[in-house]
């Protein structure tokens, strides 16, 4: 039984006094400090779907006797209900990690998470060859180990793991380079997400050498070193059934010509708060959701036949892209620009408009197509309190909500001339009438 104790004890923690906590759906348990004395303490979390162990130096327990399990270690894991473990503020012998992994094959454990952990040394993976584990996502965060360059042998021990998983996290952990060949064990892989590391340039390139990565669908590189567009481009080309790519909060810098071609199977890009004045080109052809919010972006001037989401708020424009440029897109948002007036007949396809937050010069067609909008719900969030004007003087501070529009207000002349014809109608008519009743009101003159 001692292997399912060490399981339970988050691989064997700090002789401490023993504290867990479950939250009010009772699903999350969290336990703070374990010992192998206080296994008795940890019972409670044993119905929690999410159990979270904190805290502690598995230093200790680096030359823990592990056996093989034996028929009723095997029962006691596979009762367990775990679906995700969390391990947080962790220093992780490498040698102990190696050797207790193989033991996830007998739980139903489909989540695996290193929260704020320190990996210690270098173990040996030679009897991870050919385990087949139940862990499908693998998430690193805050974590700092020896550097994976020169660990690709070692780590092919863990082939028939890694190339089963599906989710794969490593985020705010100073990575600076992903080896080829480690890349090529992920081959089932769908999602990646390195966010928040020191990827530059040049690390693309053989981290998504030909064959890693085979089946990605989703990657997240946001805020890491990257400047070069066209180099990031170029970084990614071998990944052929890429679908989501997000560099926001990178500063990338436009290349004075580039002729690279981004994978034809990308669909959303997510280009946010990465130091734009202008639109990068080339831009992937078949793109249906772009994001380029948060940027010094004075104009939009490109043509997307595909796209259907456009996000383009917190820039600089004074005026709205042209949405027939656009001729599948559903949703705008244009909230905290420069922009005094929108193409609002333009919009009326729209299902989703956002552009609270500017300037609104509030003439009595732009008070009139905005309040219109706002009646069919194609404003959503940020109407009416977001939406003022700005000018004319008298409507200066004013809700757009609150400007009169009807056509007596906005084109008194429409009202007027018509009336005054009407009138001159009436009189005429009124006099033929009379003169008609009245043969003799008009004489001829006498003659000489």
């Amino acid at each position: 039984m001692s292997v399912a104790v060490l399981f339970l004890l988050g691989l064997g923690l700090l002789e401490a006094e023993c504290r867990c906590f479950f939250n009010r759906t009772q699903d999350h348990c969290v336990c703070y400090n374990l010992s192998q004395e206080s296994v008795d303490s940890i019972i409670q979390c044993l119905p929690a779907s999410v159990v979270e162990f904190r805290g502690g130096d598995l230093e200790r327990y680096a030359a823990f006797p592990i056996s093989d399990p034996d028929d009723n270690t095997i029962e006691s894991l596979g009762s367990l209900g775990f679906k995700k473990i969390i391990f947080g503020d962790l220093l992780v012998p490498e040698v102990l990690l190696a050797r207790v992994l193989r033991f996830f094959s007998y739980t139903h454990v489909q989540e695996l998470v290193f929260d704020s952990c320190v990996f210690e040394g270098r173990g040996n993976w030679d009897r991870m060859a050919g385990e087949d584990l139940p862990i499908s996502s693998l998430r690193f965060h805050n974590v700092s180990s020896a550097a994976l360059t020169g660990r690709e042998q070692d780590l092919s021990s863990l082939s028939s793991f890694l190339g089963a998983l599906q989710e794969l996290s490593v985020t705010t952990s100073r990575l600076t380079s992903l080896p080829c060949a480690i890349g090529r064990l992920f081959t089932a892989l769908r999602s990646l997400d390195m966010a928040q590391n020191s990827l530059g340039d040049e690390s693309l390139m053989p981290a998504f050498c030909s064959g890693a990565f085979p089946q990605l669908r989703v990657l997240s590189l946001q805020r890491n070193n990257l400047t070069s567009y066209h180099s990031v481009c170029e970084g990614v080309q071998w990944l052929r059934e890429l679908q989501h790519l997000d560099l926001s909060q990178n500063k990338l810098r436009a290349a004075p010509s580039s002729s690279c071609q981004w994978p034809l199977s990308l669909r959303s890009f997510n280009l946010s708060d990465a130091g734009l004045e202008e639109v990068l080109t080339p831009l992937p052809p078949s793109l249906e959701v772009l994001d380029m919010s948060c940027n010094h972006l004075h104009t939009v001037d490109v043509s997307l036949g595909s796209l259907k989401k456009l996000f383009l708020s917190q820039n600089m424009l004074e005026a709205a892209p042209s949405i027939r440029n656009y001729p599948l897109l559903d949703t705008l948002h244009l909230d905290n620009n420069s922009i005094t007036e929108l193409p609002w007949d333009e919009m009326k396809n729209l299902r989703d408009v956002a552009a609270a937050d500017n300037p609104y010069m509030c003439s009595c067609s732009e008070a009139g197509g905005l309040q219109a909008l706002a009646a069919v719900g194609q404003l959503g969030q940020g109407w009416p309190q977001h939406y003022m004007c700005h000018a004319p003087p008298h409507y200066q501070g004013r809700l757009v909500e609150d400007v009169p529009v009807s056509v007596l207000q906005c084109n008194s002349a429409a009202v007027i001339v018509p009336i005054c014809i009407v009138l001159v109608l009436i009189v005429v008519a009124g006099a033929v009438s009379l003169i008609r009743s009245r043969p003799g009101f008009i004489r001829s003159c006498p003659r000489m």
